[in-house]
């Protein structure tokens, strides 16, 4: 095969350990280093005296991260999936994984992941970060249900939110020993006190001293997550203020908030232009799409694959919450793919549908404009029209149409 790179490198990256083998003209070469920075100083330089140009890994957990950070500036670096350069089975060492690697690498057979710069790097997790206190802090009030459910007290049956500021009140008030259910209704505000029989009724338990206890230490870490997902809404708002011009647009899109434009554009990246041809390169990366798996003429499961967990989850979330605006283009994609290909692949098919109109605006730079619920019903009236006719028809009523006149 033909030599792509003829000085090159690949490391077999672990917790402890990396082994790296360095191909040049002349001669190859193994050696073992640490994963300390000082030890890693070191790998950077043996590969500078050889003169290496590009240097291959495989993307092994986190402990990638410590050699990419010092590597990045003097080496072309390739981080491929591990999925891809499996080697043969039964001839597997640390030293071979690192040979067949290098191999790879110079005849040009690796493919390298995407991998943002330091800033992007930086941006992404902060982001992941601020999602998964907010994941905690569902979790928390989940526990909360759960202490009161133990108390025979069902305030999450009649409040929509056992924190909101109604639901905190009376929480406040069981902690400071008060048990009467009209006096604990008597706080409630807002939409809430139009059902004070009801929530009289579920005000009505056993709260116990230890539960007391419980609710109370979760309100306060309810309370110190609010504190941070403040402080890192604060630091994100900072670091997008470049890209206020893309997040105002994304923005406009139904279903997306500030946050979920924050999430989408932090994993994406502002140049996804660039980087993708088309929108259907970029739901392949995302994997938000079908998979191709056909053999034989026969095509076979079209699973989506295992692509970024964090764009996918913040993608159904959005998508989630854009079916549910009335009369809209999402709205209508969903209800009319649940029906007949079940709720999660339809929701996967509007989270695709609002990836391609992300990278439509951002190529095009536009803002969203709503298509409408009746933009797949446009494309054929006719069909649509002999199926209702066909629908009323089984019901035993007789259907005449009128074709509206033309407006001259």
């Amino acid at each position: 095969m033909e030599v792509i790179y003829s000085r090159c490198a690949a490391l077999d990256v672990h917790k402890k350990s990396v082994v790296a083998h360095a191909i040049t003209p002349r001669h190859r070469e193994t050696r073992t280093f640490g994963t300390v920075t000082k030890d890693l100083l070191e790998l950077k330089k043996w590969l500078l005296d050889l003169k290496v140009t590009h240097v291959a890994m495989e993307s092994a957990g986190v402990y990638w991260k410590p050699i990419y950070n010092l590597l990045e500036d003097s080496f072309t670096l390739v981080l491929a999936n591990a999925r891809y350069i499996k080697a043969v089975p039964g001839h597997k060492t640390d030293v071979k994984d690192a040979e067949w690697i290098a191999d790879l690498l110079r005849h040009g057979l690796l493919r390298g992941s995407y991998v943002p710069d330091r800033p992007h790097r930086e941006l992404r997790e902060v982001t992941r970060y601020r999602r998964i206190l907010i994941r905690e802090r569902s979790r928390v009030i989940c526990r909360i249900q759960k202490i009161l459910e133990g108390a025979n007290i069902k305030l999450s049956s009649v409040a929509s939110d056992v924190v909101g500021v109604s639901g905190r009140m009376i929480l406040q008030a069981m902690i400071n020993g008060i048990e009467d259910p009209k006096e604990l209704a008597a706080m409630a505000k807002g939409k809430l006190r139009q059902k004070m029989q009801s929530l009289e009724e579920a005000l009505l338990g056993l709260m116990g001293t230890h539960q007391r206890r419980l609710i109370e230490s979760e309100l306060e870490h309810l309370d110190f997550l609010d504190q941070k997902i403040v402080k890192l809404d604060d630091d994100i708002a900072e670091r997008m203020r470049p890209y206020e011009s893309i997040i105002a647009r994304i923005d406009t899109i139904p279903g997306i908030g500030r946050r979920g434009a924050e999430e989408i554009l932090a994993e994406i990246g502002p140049d996804v232009v660039s980087r993708f041809p088309d929108a259907h390169h970029l739901a392949s990366w995302a994997k938000i799409c079908p998979g191709n798996n056909e053999s034989a003429g026969k095509r076979k499961s079209g699973k989506t694959g295992h692509g970024n967990p964090w764009l996918h989850s913040v993608l159904v979330e959005v998508a989630w919450a854009a079916t549910r605006v009335k009369r809209g283009y999402y709205s209508s994609l969903y209800h009319r793919l649940a029906g007949r290909r079940g709720k999660k692949r339809a929701i996967v098919a509007v989270a695709h549908s609002i990836l391609v109109t992300i990278y439509s605006m951002l190529k095009n730079n536009t803002v969203y404009h709503d298509l409408g619920e009746c933009f797949h019903d446009l494309l054929n009236p006719e069909q649509v029209v002999r199926r209702a006719i066909k629908r009323i028809e089984r019901l035993g009523y007789k259907v005449s149409v009128q074709t509206p006149a033309l407006v001259t």
